[in-house]
């Protein structure tokens, strides 16, 4: 058994510590927010928090996980997390998804970004795009998912 702490809670884990991340959290929790995309930690749908920093879960093992707190897309919208609950209204207000699949990885690329940010700092266009770098849109909302970011960010001011 491998002791993970996800969303602030315990859960043991009885999987080889090679196993990812992503097929513990979906396979073996039943959380499954949480996106399978490429495989190759490519897309960016499988985006989870390790200790705040955005992750690809599809190729970090469990065993990377011991002793480090996990953060899925389940916290990050229950609305109990500030910078998240700002991130998923911007989302709605532009209209963001069209698929959807991606944008539980989105949206935990955006929150780990704006988490990252001095208070109160407005990021560039240019900075929100090398921050999202890497989540893929199959639809190509990308100018809504920079228009959303921005809108965020300023609602955390």
């Amino acid at each position: 058994m491998i002791a993970l702490t996800i969303n602030g809670r315990e859960h043991a884990v009885d999987a080889d510590p090679a196993t990812p991340i992503l097929w513990a959290l979906r396979d073996t929790l039943g959380m499954t927010g949480t996106k399978f995309g490429c495989g190759a930690a490519l897309c960016g749908a499988c985006t989870v928090h390790l200790d705040g920093e955005a992750i690809r879960s599809c190729s970090t093992p469990i065993s990377e996980a011991v002793g480090k707190a996990i953060t899925t897309i389940e916290a990050v919208t229950s609305g109990t997390d500030r910078v998240g609950a700002a991130v998923h209204a911007a989302w709605v207000k532009h209209d963001v998804a069209q698929c959807g699949y991606c944008q539980s990885g989105q949206i935990m690329s955006a929150t780990a970004f704006l988490k990252s940010l001095p208070r109160g700092k407005q990021p560039s266009p240019a900075e929100i795009d090398e921050a999202m770098t890497g989540n893929i849109c199959r639809c190509g909302t990308y100018a809504r998912i920079r228009a959303a970011v921005a809108d965020a960010s300023r609602a955390l001011v």
